[in-house]
């Protein structure tokens, strides 16, 4: 390649990394896969390398990150906010560890940590007080993020000690609140967030806050930016350090005294990545000691002193052999490739989901055609890209469905949504998928009502709507395939045993846009009743603390069908319960327990109590249950094989307590406990 033609290849490659990496970095929506993206980066190095006369500052390769987005209010880093650089095999790292040993005449430790998939943040303390959150940004310049990071609950107001300090680390999001978050935009016709990473800098970038709190978000801080008092004289004991002052850091790390030892680390967590509830992308290794680190120095964009090793992509090829259309309670409807079955991650593939007609025309994806596919978030497979050397020469584009395939009413795309819906109230599909939801465990939790039951009840006539749930009787049940006597009476205890819920349960049941299990609880603890409720405006929701304006309209428009009214009657004629029987802030002050104001982690199983059960009543008497084990926790409940989490409380010096110890405390306690 002569100078010409290498001048005109990093033209290229900089028009396509920098489109990339805006979709990336500012839009939360990558157009590239990870690894297609490294390959390009590397090939752009290699060329300004070779030519070091073509190198520029505008390069994609001397800068940093993004941009800041439109309304947040910039903020200038004390100190630069760099990348690392990439390794992408065992050479890569020996070759890292050649640079250091150049400049450093003596065995150097290495601090290998997990590389989390989420947004790099800064956070600041005055004196032990949370003070100010910013994103990287392109490195010098970020965004003032404040009041969505003070809406983490991993980031703590105060710290143990009055330290001023800046702390850095990755915001993410968990692989299951990944999961959640994408099935409600789903169902209510946005577009899905390509992975748990995208998820997380969308969530942040919000400018309602109360957004931010609902998304379950959590944070890794990994380094001590400007340490003011803090003194530690190594990573390890940096880390050591946030941990005392109450700042989640991940405690999967390890100091190892080789490459080699560095390459047994990362092999295993190459392993074991898909069973971690969280998604990296690779490992972390970073110079132990702080005066070996200042030692090595830095160049434009990064530390020499440390690099990411960057896990390969873990594809499969399959072919497309069919799309399938499913039809949710909400009517919108979703597009299912069907595959040829393949091995992925460890289990076999044969479905993955299209998400949305834009994203069939985006990534062109055809019947017959040979495709990429991996999994989102190690979790939901997903179609990467066509092999479009491999597409059949009698190929033609996918069309749009235009009707309903279950009630073959016409299909509309409303025009601030990606989703395509049938708005035919009575879509059997729609019928069917509401009564799904309104019986399954966080809604109304009628036991035995699973979806070829219901299908059945429905398909016979037996059932219209969920208000028909409460007219069954032995006779109609008997009447269906493989409902025997005693099914028969279980089923109708756990409808009788459902009238007595609170009002959050069947308000949430009753599938209202918008309206999940938090928003639905928040709101039968306000009103009260499901009559309040009914007659509030958007202006009475929209002042609920955490509760915005598309709740509050979705809510209003709901009890606006003349429909409702008729089913909440019926409802209440059978004896369902209308009115809210959780806790209130005035019952929580009466409560005398020692679970009051602790946060408890249930671990392992519990034989005498359901792991909901038990996480109801603690939080009756004033409890907070989490799922993960951090310093702010104060009390570990440990089931049965309680594993990894009881071990981490162990470490911390937290409180543990045995099934038995959990239940004399709910017993000695005085509450008002939820019906």
């Amino acid at each position: 390649m002569d100078q010409e033609q290498a001048q005109n290849r990093i033209s290229e490659l900089r028009q396509q990394l920098n489109e990339m990496a805006q979709a990336y970095y500012e839009s939360d929506q990558p157009i590239a896969e990870d690894h297609i993206y490294d390959g390009l980066y590397h090939e752009l190095v290699g060329l300004e390398e070779a030519y070091p006369d073509l190198v520029t500052s505008d390069s994609i390769t001397q800068k940093v990150g993004g941009q800041v987005a439109a309304g947040f209010t910039k903020i200038i880093h004390d100190s630069p906010m760099l990348s690392l650089g990439n390794a992408f095999n065992l050479e890569d790292l020996q070759s890292f560890e050649g640079r250091i040993k150049k400049l450093i005449d003596e065995p150097i430790e290495y601090m290998c940590e997990l590389k989390i998939d989420g947004l790099a943040v800064s956070v600041k303390y005055e004196n032990g007080q949370f003070v100010q959150g910013a994103t990287r940004g392109d490195g010098k310049v970020g965004e003032d993020i404040t009041a969505n990071l003070k809406m983490v609950e991993s980031i703590p107001a105060k710290l143990n000690e009055p330290l001023t300090m800046e702390v850095r680390g990755e915001c993410y999001m968990p692989k299951s609140s990944f999961v959640r978050l994408n099935e409600e935009r789903e169902e209510s016709g946005q577009a899905v967030f390509a992975n748990p990473r995208n998820a997380a800098a969308g969530s942040l970038r919000q400018l309602d806050s109360a957004v931010v709190g609902e998304r379950q978000l959590s944070t890794f801080m990994y380094a001590v930016a400007n340490q003011g008092d803090l003194d530690v004289a190594s990573q390890e004991q940096g880390l050591n350090a946030l941990d005392e002052l109450g700042l989640a850091t991940n405690h999967e790390r390890k100091v190892c005294q080789s490459i080699d030892e560095v390459w047994e680390y990362v092999q295993h967590f190459q392993d074991e990545r898909p069973n971690l509830a969280y998604e990296i992308d690779g490992i972390v290794i970073k110079v132990n000691n702080f005066e070996d680190q200042e030692a090595i120095g830095y160049t434009v964009k990064a530390p020499r002193w440390a690099i990411a090793y960057k896990f390969p992509a873990e594809e499969a090829e399959t072919l497309i052999e069919d799309i399938e259309w499913t039809i949710g309670r909400t009517g919108v409807v979703t597009p299912t490739a069907v595959m040829t079955p393949v091995r992925l991650a460890g289990t076999t593939v044969a479905r993955a989901s299209l998400h949305n007609m834009d994203l069939i025309r985006e990534r062109d994806i055809r019947l017959g055609d040979k495709v990429m596919i991996h999994k989102a978030g190690d979790i939901i497979p997903e179609v990467s890209r066509v092999l479009l050397d491999k597409r059949p020469a009698t190929s033609v584009a996918y069309e749009a469905p235009t009707h309903c395939p279950i009630c073959d009413s016409e299909l509309v795309h409303l025009d601030e949504e990606v989703a395509v819906r049938c708005l035919n109230p009575m879509c059997p599909a729609q019928i069917k998928e509401g009564l799904s939801h309104f019986v399954s465990r966080q809604a109304m939790n009628i036991d035995g009502l699973g979806p070829r039951v219901l299908e059945q009840m429905f398909e016979a006539g037996l059932i219209k709507d969920v208000a028909d749930l409460y007219k069954l009787s032995t006779e109609d049940l008997l009447s269906l395939e493989k409902i025997k006597e005693k099914s028969a009476n279980n089923i109708l205890k756990a409808i009788e045993a459902s009238k007595e819920n609170s009002l959050e349960k069947l308000l949430f049941g009753l599938g209202i846009r918008h309206v999940g299990a938090k928003a639905a609880q928040m709101l039968a603890a306000h009103f009260g009743t499901m009559d309040a409720i009914s007659q509030a405006s958007v202006e009475e929701v929209s002042q609920i603390d955490g509760l915005g304006s598309t709740i509050a309209n979705s809510l209003t428009t709901y009890f606006a069908n003349e429909k409702v009214p008729v089913l909440l009657a019926e409802l209440a004629e059978s004896g369902v319960n209308l009115t809210y029987r959780g806790v209130t802030a005035a019952d929580l002050a009466k409560v005398e327990s020692p679970f009051k104001d602790k946060v408890v982690v249930l671990t392992g199983t519990l034989e005498q109590y359901k792991r909901t059960e038990a996480k109801n009543k603690i939080e009756a008497l004033g409890g907070k249950v989490t799922g993960s084990v951090s310093k702010k926790t104060d009390i570990v409940v440990a089931g049965l094989e309680a594993g990894s989490k009881l071990e981490k409380a162990q470490e911390l010096g937290i409180t543990v307590w045995n099934e038995e110890e959990m239940i004399a405390a709910i017993e000695g306690s005085v509450s008002h406990e939820e019906n």
